[in-house]
């Protein structure tokens, strides 16, 4: 399958863009989109999930053009919106045969189905519980299951681990690594990490417009040369900041090891070696 989307533009009034003249093409595996707040990733998503219509553009789905033909779409998608409501006076069994039943969902093997989901996303033990009970993380792991309920070929997941723990993460990107080789994934994310384990592309948007695409290795490529380390005298630390994008310090017993990006690095420093975290914060700090 492939997703190609063609000069999009969403337009609030004269002035305000959600998204601005966008165009990217994806295809089977996950890509990871990367953007400060006011990017436009969730309004990308919004549209490709049909919630939205674009102002202006085009957008296929192989040959089919889903901005005329939304329900060619909708029939194969999960989508995780970033505010994910539920009904909190059912259980997790219940809300998923709800859904189920929304989608169209159902025939003699769904109740097998909601087991795996529940099983994949960690909550059979509290299934039978409301989910008005369950904690911001478990609430959100049950968002995830209802996105893989009709076995989606594209899956759009719009900050889906925002809430959950280091090892509820780690399930999370171990189940989708496992679909990724047959379906379009789309993941947004503030959580570099989350991105730079799984993704085999990433997008980079800022007021929306697509600033890269490609290959981590591509977009990393484009912040080489740049990264730096140096200690420094704790008191000397706040204008170092004013002159240079530091993107992390770790204090030791009389100094700061800084890491930052320049162009012209401070003498004593040493290069080191991008990482995607790198590239993201050069690229944004880089596009005005």
């Amino acid at each position: 399958m492939k997703l190609t989307i063609e000069n999009i533009s969403k337009r609030y009034n004269k002035e305000k863009y959600g998204l601005k003249d966008y165009s990217l093409t994806i295809e089977n595996g996950i890509l990871g989109l990367l953007g400060p707040n006011g990017a436009g990733k969730s309004t990308l998503m919004k549209i490709i999930a049909t919630i939205s219509r674009p102002s202006q553009g085009l957008i296929k789905l192989d040959s089919h053009d889903i901005v005329k033909d939304p329900n060619y779409i909708r029939k194969m998608l999960g989508y995780l919106p970033q505010d994910f409501g539920v009904y909190a006076n059912l259980n997790a069994y219940e809300f998923l045969e709800y859904i189920a039943a929304m989608k169209g969902v159902g025939g003699p093997n769904l109740k097998s189905r909601i087991e795996a989901l529940l099983e994949g996303v960690n909550l059979i033990e509290a299934a039978k519980l409301p989910i008005g009970t369950y904690s911001g993380g478990m609430k959100q792991r049950i968002g995830i299951a209802q996105a893989l309920l009709n076995d989606p070929k594209i899956l759009i997941f719009d900050e889906p681990t925002v809430g959950l723990d280091p090892e509820e993460r780690m399930r999370f990107r171990n189940l989708i690594s496992d679909l990724a080789q047959n379906c379009i994934i789309i993941l947004s994310s503030h959580i570099v990490s989350d991105i730079e384990t799984i993704a085999d592309e990433v997008a980079i948007m800022k007021g929306g417009m697509l600033i890269t695409k490609g290959t981590q290795a591509d977009v990393i490529k484009q912040a080489e040369g740049k990264v730096f380390e140096i200690g420094l005298e704790n008191s000397l630390l706040t204008d170092f900041k004013s002159k240079h994008l530091v993107v992390n310090t770790i204090r030791q017993k009389d100094k700061v090891l800084v890491r930052y990006m320049s162009n012209n690095p401070a003498n004593g420093s040493i290069p080191t070696t991008a990482s995607l975290e790198d590239a993201y914060l050069y690229l944004t700090h880089n596009n005005n």
